[in-house]
C-alpha cells in the first residue's frame, strides 16, 4: 500500500528531462490501472475458501502471479485454473477498478505512432485482457502475462521475454528499453533485465521504490508523455518525465 511518505509535498519536483528509449514495456495493475479495491474484494473471496485470514494474503500478493501467491498456502489450488478465477474479476469487480491518471493518454499515444510497447503483467491473459476492454483501453500487440513464464516478479523472465517480443535482441537496444512499474518486485525485475525503470509511487512508499532501484519515481503517468508525435528514424521513442523525485 502507498505509505504516508509518497505523496509528500515537494517531493515531485525534478524539472522535466527528455530520454531517447528503443521500446517501453509497462506493468499494468498499479501502472495502467488501480483495481485494488476489485483484487481485495476477490483475495477476501479466496481467502475465505482457503480458510486463510485475507490481510495475510493481501500482504505479499500485489505484484505476483496468483499461482505462486495460492502455492503458500494450498498447493493443490495452485494451478491454472487462475484464467477461469482472474477472468472473472474484471467482469464481477469491475466498476472497483479506476485507471491510474495519465495511462490512457499514454497507451493512446504509442498506438497512435506505433510504438515498440508491450504490457508485461504478474496477471494471467484472461485478467489483463479483461480489465483493458472493461476499461476501453488500447491493446498493445504484445502481451507477456503470467502464463508466458516459469517464475514471476521479482525474476527478471517477463521483461527479457517482453524485450524479445519486440524484437530487441542485443544488449545495446536491451539498455535502452524503458520498463514502467509500481510494485518492488516490479521494479527489481526489470532493472534485472538490463533496463531503465520508472517506479510511480501509487502503490509503493517513495522510499519502497527507491530501494527496489528505480532510476525515476513519478507520482503517476500523467508525469510520462511523449515528447514527439512520431518514432524517429531508428524507431526510438522520445519520452519526457517531469516531476520526479529528486533523488
Amino acid at each position: 500500500m502507498v505509505g504516508p511518505d509518497s505523496k509528500s509535498d515537494g517531493a515531485f519536483t525534478s524539472p522535466a528531462e527528455t530520454h531517447t528509449f528503443a521500446g517501453i514495456l509497462l506493468d499494468m495493475d498499479g501502472t495502467i490501472v488501480n483495481s485494488t479495491d476489485a483484487i481485495i474484494k476477490h483475495w477476501h473471496k479466496i481467502g475465505k475458501e482457503l480458510g486463510v485470514d485475507p490481510s495475510v494474503i493481501l500482504q505479499t500478493a500485489h505484484g505476483r502471479r496468483s499461482i505462486e501467491t495460492l502455492a503458500l498456502y494450498n498447493q493443490s489450488r495452485a494451478n491454472w485454473n487462475c484464467h477461469y478465477i482472474e477472468g472473472l474479476i474484471p467482469k464481477e469487480y469491475g466498476a472497483d477498478a479506476v485507471e491510474i491518471p495519465g495511462a490512457r493518454s499514454l497507451l493512446a499515444s504509442l498506438e497512435h505512432i506505433n510504438a515498440p510497447w508491450a504490457i508485461v503483467s504478474s496477471g494471467t491473459r484472461a485478467l489483463v485482457a479483461g480489465w483493458l476492454d472493461v476499461m476501453s483501453l488500447s491493446h498493445p500487440q504484445n502481451l507477456i502475462v503470467a502464463e508466458d513464464v516459469t517464475v514471476g516478479k521479482p525474476a527478471p523472465e517477463c521483461y527479457r521475454l517482453g524485450i524479445d517480443r519486440l524484437g530487441l535482441t542485443t544488449e545495446e537496444t536491451r539498455a535502452e528499453v524503458l520498463v514502467i512499474e509500481d510494485s518492488p518486485a516490479g521494479v527489481v525485475a526489470g532493472k534485472a533485465a538490463g533496463c531503465r525503470v520508472i517506479g510511480l509511487a501509487t502503490t509503493h512508499s517513495i522510499e519502497q521504490i527507491r530501494e527496489s532501484g528505480a532510476d525515476w519515481i513519478v507520482q503517476d503517468l500523467r508525469s510520462v508523455t511523449l515528447s514527439s508525435k512520431d518514432v524517429a528514424v531508428h524507431g526510438q521513442i522520445q519520452i519526457e518525465i517531469r516531476n520526479a523525485v529528486q533523488y
